[in-house]
Formats: structure tokens, sequence, C-alpha cells
């Protein structure tokens, strides 16, 4: 019976986002590749486009010889730990593609391995040029890909290796056994893999603080694996589907921002400077230039509805207002700076740092207020854009609010976060109630 090794991967730029799939069909005695797929599948998760990868190598692999068996490698825990069985299936965009792949072949001849990130190269690099291609408005072809060029340099090795391999005395078990020998073209094959020099791991070779690098990757690779595989409190377990995403933007600056004066929504609510618009154009460019943003919401005020104008020019988007994103209101503070406002009202001042019930002076809206209501706003966009990424665009309390709650942590750590203007920040929600937080808050690299 032939056996062949199957490698796939998925991406998505956003997840969900662009995304593209690759898979490589490789004979397990030689090592050597006998076909390749990748396709732009549009805006998928990282998960279906996995799956989308494991399916077409099957399909691939069962074109050759329906009858082989088959060895699926990818470095994906949660399609290896769900197509054996170990985890369940539960969201509705995998249990079709699951479903799929286990009708390919009979189950008694494919067996499955996860592999750390750094050996599934291949497969890898096919998804990342479908997904380049889907960029352009093209789809991938066999004939651009890279993957294969690159690895034609390290067949003949792997296959020396598989050879000798297999020509050492046979510690165990008949001669000619073939479990046994598909097993050491396996152990063969992954040794080449990830040994075996291409022009680009050459140069990297003779660089020793590239490898610890290289080796370094590697080992977090498995640690996440064993993280994701034995799910404890504050992670979210892998088969939670894909979440809804919150980039939080700060609006650019406005005349009152380098003066650090409080602006909220009781103040004179106002405009973008020009330094203020130059930060939104970069913003905008940045954010095509990753092409994840699906919708965009804005707080009412003009400032904000500015800045979001501005980048929903770039992305050809349309923006929608969302009241829950408003500044706090600063009552008699509006306009001030913290010293004036330390000089002229020092007890409330105090009392305002001091327990997140109390308000500005002039009945401003205390951080106890503004979290019961961003908290409620944040219920109500997690319903309406689940498995979606939204740019909410909005101001310094809010931001800070959004991050505070994903973190658990106490009202005072407000003070304790600093937030430029045009900065970005991401929290993501899944549906166990657990989220990420992901800080952008250096404005740097978006200059030109």
């Amino acid at each position: 019976m032939r056996e062949f090794i199957v490698e796939a991967d998925g991406g998505s730029r956003g997840n969900p986002g662009p995304a593209g799939y690759g898979a490589v069909v490789i004979d397990a005695a030689t090592g050597q590749t006998l076909a390749e797929a990748a396709e732009y599948i549009g805006v998928a998760t990282n998960n279906v486009a996995e799956y989308r990868g494991l399916l077409a190598g099957l399909r691939a692999a069962h074109e050759l010889d329906a009858t082989a068996a088959v060895h699926v490698r990818m470095d994906s825990k949660l399609v290896i730990e769900q197509m054996t069985g170990r985890w369940k299936i539960k969201h509705p965009d995998m249990k079709p593609l699951a479903f799929e792949a286990a009708r390919v072949f009979p189950a008694a001849q494919v067996t499955y391995e996860w592999i750390p990130r750094e050996q599934n190269k291949h497969a890898d690099r096919l998804a990342n040029e479908a997904m380049d291609a889907g960029k352009r408005g093209e789809q991938w072809s066999a004939e651009a890909s890279t993957a294969e060029l690159q690895a034609a340099d390290a067949r003949a090795a792997r296959a020396a290796r598989a050879a000798q391999t297999a020509a050492e005395p046979e510690p165990s078990g008949p001669p000619g056994d073939a479990t046994a020998g598909a097993a050491r073209a396996r152990a063969a094959l992954a040794e080449g893999r990830a040994s075996t020099p291409t022009p680009a791991k050459v140069e990297a070779d003779a660089k020793p603080e590239a490898d610890a690098k290289a080796d370094a990757k590697a080992e977090a690779d498995v640690r996440a694996a064993r993280t994701v595989a034995t799910p404890s409190s504050g992670w979210a377990p892998a088969d939670m589907g894909a979440p809804a995403t919150f980039v939080l933007l700060r609006h650019g600056e406005t005349p009152l921002t380098p003066q650090k004066r409080f602006s909220g929504s009781g103040g004179t609510d106002p405009s973008l400077s020009a330094v203020g618009r130059e930060q939104a154009e970069r913003v905008g460019a940045a954010l095509a230039r990753r092409g994840t943003i699906q919708h965009i919401l804005a707080s009412p005020l003009t400032r904000t509805r500015e800045t979001a104008g501005i980048v929903a020019a770039r992305l050809g988007l349309d923006v929608t207002i969302e009241d829950g994103l408003i500044e706090t209101d600063f009552g008699a503070w509006e306009g001030l700076t913290f010293g004036e406002v330390r000089e002229r009202y020092p007890d409330d001042l105090n009392a305002w740092l001091a327990d997140p019930e109390a308000r500005p002076t002039g009945n401003g809206e205390s951080f106890a207020a503004t979290a019961t209501r961003i908290a409620a706003t944040r219920d109500k966009l997690i319903a309406a854009y689940t498995g979606r990424t939204v740019l909410l665009v909005t101001h310094v309390t809010p931001i800070k609010t959004f991050v505070r709650l994903a973190l658990g942590a106490p009202p005072e750590s407000l003070f304790r976060m600093e937030l430029s203007a045009a900065s970005l920040s991401a929290v993501a929600y899944y549906a166990d109630g657990n989220a990420s937080v992901r800080l952008f808050n250096d404005t740097s690299h978006l200059r030109p």
C-alpha cells in the first residue's frame, strides 16, 4: 500500500479576514512532492481556512491513489484534535467541512499528527501565496508557486536520508514490515524538512542569533499548542469559534489635546486640528494595508466622526454612529487642565480620584456610570458583530474602560493607562465570555 503525507495549513489576515489555504501531498517513502493545492477563499476565519486546506489535501491525495494510507500533518491543534474525535466540533462553519474531510478516505486509512509550525512551512507558504494572489484580485496557480521552487532543493536530501534510514537494520518486526518502514520514512521526512538547507535557510544558518530566534519561536508554538490542548480559566477553548473583534481607535488630536485639557461630552465639542486630520489619514492607510476592518462605528462627537470619516474613505466603508461610545461628561472641568481643576475644585478632584462613583463637579458622569454604559454597549455590539472585525472610533475613557473590563482590572487601573491620540488597541470577545487584549499605543509606525 502506498503511503502519502498530507501537510495542510490555512490563514486569515484578520480572523475573520482575507483568507486562503495551502496543502501538499508528499510520497512518504521518498519525500517527493506529488501535488500542491492552494486557494484564496475570501473572508473567513483561520479555522475555516485550515479545514479547507485539510479537505483540499485529502482530495488531492485521493486523486493520486484512493487506496493509499494517508498521514495528515498540521500545526493546527484544533483541526487535529477535532478530526481524531478528542475534541467536539461545535462551530457551525466547521462541522460541514470536517464531515466532508472525514468522507474522502475511509477512517482506517487516515492518521493525524500535530507538528510545530516550523515543520509546516511548505503548506504555510502556499496559504500565504494564495492570500497574496487574492489581494491582487487573482487566484493562486501552481506555476507561480515559490514553495515548490524552494522545496526542490530539499527533495534530494530528503530522499537520500529516507533511503539511508530504510537501509538500516530493522530493530524489531519482520523484514519489509510496511508500518515500520513508513514510520522511518516519516521520521526521515520530518528531519529533512527541519534541517535541509534552502537558499534562505543557508543565510539564516550563518547567523546564530537568527537560529536562536527560530528555536525560540518553535518552542513557543509547542507551548501554545499544549495550552490549547489543556485550556484553563482565562483561556478561550479552541472551539469557541471566531470572536467579535473590536479595534479601538482614539480620535486624532484636537486643539485641546496637546494641552491635556479635559475634553468630554459636555464641552465645546472641538473638531480635529490639522495634526489630527493627518493622524487619521495615517491610521486609515495603515488599516487599509491590513485589510481586516469590516465595519466602522463612531461616537457622535465631532472629533470622532471626523476621524471615522477619514478612515472610512480609505477603507471604502460607511460609518455608523453609536451613542454608547461617547466620552465621559466631565461637568465643570471641561476645558480645564488637571492643575486648574486641582486649584479650583480640590475636594471634588480628590473624591473623584478615590471613588469610581464620584462625579466631576457640576453633575458630570462618574467612571462607574461610564463603565455601566460601556458594558451595555459592548454586549450589544458583541451580539451584533460576532465573528466580525469592527473599528470603534471613540475616546480615552471608553477605550480604557473596554480594556479594563476585558482584563478584569479594578477601576483605579484607568489612572494607570495612557492613550496617545489616534492610537489603536483591540479586544477580541469569545463565545464563553472570555476576552483577549492587544495594545498598539505607539503611533510612530504609522508615519510614512
